[in-house]
């Protein structure tokens, strides 16, 4: 699963902060991405792997 958060231009420090822990929030196997363009947060990615277990007559 892959999702891009709002658009955080002309946002605060806090409130990109903020974004960045709900992006982390429940968060177990994957990655959060922070984009940066001329010194400015643009963009926040969250991707998350999901792991699935064997069932018991195919393993």
């Amino acid at each position: 699963m892959s999702a891009t958060l709002r658009n955080l231009e002309g946002q605060d420090e806090a409130s990109i902060l903020r974004e960045i822990q709900n992006a982390l929030n429940g968060l177990k196997f994957g990655s959060v991405e922070i984009t940066v363009h001329n010194g400015q947060v643009v963009q926040i990615e969250r991707k998350e792997k999901f792991r699935l277990q064997p069932t018991g007559k195919n393993a």
